[in-house]
């Protein structure tokens, strides 16, 4: 089972201006991956709280941090801004297919998402922008790749589509596209 935490990222919704509505979307969406939600959604504000929470997930040994808010270009839009602070190495073919199936559903603001993806020890770290939309399209993007995501950073070696064992034989068979991770 994959443990997740669902992070919402609002400063208006941290102060109870008005509820969290993404935060819910993206704690179902992560269950219906087959995802175990311990804790979420956390509601924090932008900032330094951002990074101190991305740390905290890490150290309790979440599989997976996805934070929903804070992306966009506003001044107070910084959840990428901290989660650089985090992460030790960046997946960017994650956050650019993000922004990609925003587009490609008719959603042009898309492209404006900063959100990053990367890796802080053992933990996969998303960001997705911060509307139910939004939410719904990045997890349909992750939903696919993220048990083997996991799988990868546990240290899992990559699936064969001969049914062979992992690096197996000779003559460069992982450099077939459709065994790259």
């Amino acid at each position: 089972m994959i443990r997740a935490l669902a992070i919402t990222v609002s400063n208006r919704a941290a102060a109870g201006v008005y509820e969290d509505r993404s935060g819910p979307v993206l704690v179902e969406s992560l269950r219906a991956a087959g995802c175990d939600i311990v804790d979420g959604p956390l509601v924090i504000p932008d900032g330094d709280a951002v990074e101190e929470v991305l740390r905290d997930s890490v150290t309790a040994g979440y599989d997976v941090a996805v934070t929903t808010g804070g992306t966009g270009l506003t001044p107070n839009d910084l959840t990428p801004e901290m989660t650089r602070r985090v992460i030790d190495r960046e997946i960017p073919g994650i956050a650019e297919a993000l922004r990609s199936a925003g587009a490609a559903a008719g959603v042009p603001s898309a492209i404006l998402s900063r959100g990053l993806a990367g890796i802080a020890s053992r933990t996969l770290i998303v960001n997705l922008p911060g509307s139910t939309g939004g939410v719904r399209d990045g997890m349909n993007v992750l939903r696919p790749i993220l048990v083997h995501a996991v799988d990868q950073i546990r240290g899992g070696d990559h699936v064969r589509a001969d049914g062979g064992s992992p690096g197996a034989g000779a003559g460069g068979d992982a450099d077939r596209p459709a065994e790259i991770a």
